[in-house]
């Protein structure tokens, strides 16, 4: 099966978050699963110096646009599984500081840069000659993808087969411009509607996706239910309920090449969970770095962005009640200014026992998965969540609000039944998430008991293999259909 993949991020070419690690997993097992895969990516210059090489197939392709002349270079990189990955090179567009804004805000242009992207990908494909059966676009910045198939291509001798799928990695980011960004997109003026493209006077890239994709996906089976609910619907839940049975959730894998205890290279100490006594050195060397005081307090860790989406205002509220309990926390993760000021106070107030990282530092995140006790993930919604995956690999247990992909991978823990792999709790409360993290310091003092639950959750398996096969199935239904 031909199958080319539309996203704006993707390991190692571009990552801000789990899109771009998702991308990655996804394609790497579809091309490993021996299917025929094609990425497409923009090459965003603050990452250029740290990508793998490649070849420039063409440096002057002029793209057929009526409402704007464009030229771009085309590269193409391949990997050892045989995945193919194409470079839109646009330095008009991508030759910037930061991949969608700076510290200030969002780009002014994004509606330009991510439509014109999205329209060169697809163009790809018209100049390799290449007919692809899937297209599988993720998230705002591709989302358009499905409209142009079905306008621009509809009868394409190369594009006008081709099913579209579109994955929702989160719904909160909906590519939503004003109305005049629209006369730039290239798609027909009756898109613009209520039904298909218009979102309370603007334009939404995302709602364009949904009506217009023959498949839509998100990050895991709850988060699928969620946004057809008021709740986390982010004013698309009507649409979403309507399409019914063309919302599919699919668990978002982790790539256990990368994140595995036993051969992790940004660790200090390697273990698995029949030789824990390298974890406790780990967790020593964390300890050190962070300039914990009590050494044998639990520790609890935290790799986060630092916004409300993530719960870190339950942490504001809290913080007070939180250090009256006998541990030490970690937090690592940048956002927005008053988190960070918020968690440079309380570590300031508390030294010896909380230690705070503003900034990303990945072998820091390693060390912090390697070395703390617990993961707390109080989030307010979590489409999927991979910190959790990996906590569960490295016997740190989870802590985590049921919500989104932290409900589907995260069993409480029964002691009497030696069942369950973390704690969780459902109100979106200071109270509810601190009864929480109470029981697992309760646990936490009974040893041989936790010594039971680090293993339940070191032996569990989320590998990419798995959810790329479902994808498969979805993609051969649509084909077949």
């Amino acid at each position: 099966m031909k199958i080319l993949i539309l996203a704006s991020e993707m390991v190692p070419f571009a990552k801000t978050g789990g899109l771009g690690d998702a991308v990655g997993g996804l394609a790497r097992s579809l091309a490993g699963l021996g299917e025929e895969v094609r990425v497409v990516l923009p090459l965003y210059t603050p990452v250029r110096e740290g990508i793998p090489e490649f070849t420039v197939l063409t440096r002057s392709y002029r793209l057929p646009f009526s409402k704007r002349q464009d030229t771009v270079e085309i590269g193409e990189w391949i990997s050892r599984e045989g995945l193919i990955v194409h470079l839109i090179l646009n330095d008009r567009h991508f030759g910037r500081e930061g991949l969608y804004g700076t510290a200030d805000g969002d780009y002014p242009d994004n509606a330009e840069r991510f439509s014109g992207f999205t329209l060169a990908g697809l163009e790809v494909c018209k100049f390799l000659d290449w007919s692809p059966d899937i297209v599988h676009a993720h998230d705002w910045q591709t989302a358009l993808a499905p409209a142009y198939l079905r306008s621009r291509y509809a009868n394409d001798s190369i594009l006008g087969e081709a099913k579209s799928v579109l994955t929702i990695h989160n719904l909160a980011y909906q590519g939503r411009f004003p109305q005049k960004a629209y006369g730039l997109l290239e798609l027909p003026e009756e898109y613009y509607s209520p039904e298909q493209m218009e979102f309370f006077g603007d334009v939404s890239f995302l709602k364009g996706g949904i009506v217009f994709a023959d498949l839509i996906t998100t990050v895991s089976e709850r988060y699928a239910a969620e946004i057809q609910t008021e709740e986390y619907g982010c004013g698309l839940d009507g649409l979403l309920r309507y399409m019914g049975r063309k919302v599919k959730g699919i668990l978002n894998g982790v790539d256990y090449q990368e994140w595995d205890p036993r051969w992790d290279p940004y660790l200090p100490y390697h273990y698995d969970s029949d030789h824990l006594d390298n974890k406790r050195k780990a967790r020593a060397f964390l300890v050190d770095e962070c300039g914990f005081s009590e050494t044998l307090a639990p520790v609890i860790g935290m790799v986060t962005r630092l916004s409300e989406q993530k719960g870190i205002d339950l942490i504001a509220r809290s913080i007070d009640r939180l250090m009256a309990m006998n541990l030490s926390l970690v937090v690592l993760g940048t956002g927005e200014r008053r988190y960070e000021e918020m968690l440079q106070g309380v570590a300031r107030r508390f030294p010896g026992r909380v230690s705070v990282f503003t900034r990303f530092d990945n072998t820091l995140a390693h060390r912090i998965e390697a070395g703390a006790d617990m993961f707390l993930m109080p989030s307010r919604y979590e489409p999927c969540g991979l910190s959790q995956i990996y906590s569960l690999r490295y016997g740190t247990v989870p802590i985590v609000r049921a919500t989104g992909g932290l409900d589907d991978t995260i069993q409480p823990f029964e002691a009497t039944k030696e069942q369950g792999n973390g704690f969780k709790f459902k109100e979106y409360t200071p109270e509810s998430m601190l009864a929480a993290i109470r029981q697992a310091l309760g646990v936490f003092t009974q040893q041989p008991v936790w010594k039971r639950l680090m293993k339940n959750g070191m032996s569990a398996s989320f590998g990419w293999e798995f959810s790329a096969r479902k994808y498969l199935d979805l993609y051969r239904e649509l084909c077949s259909g």
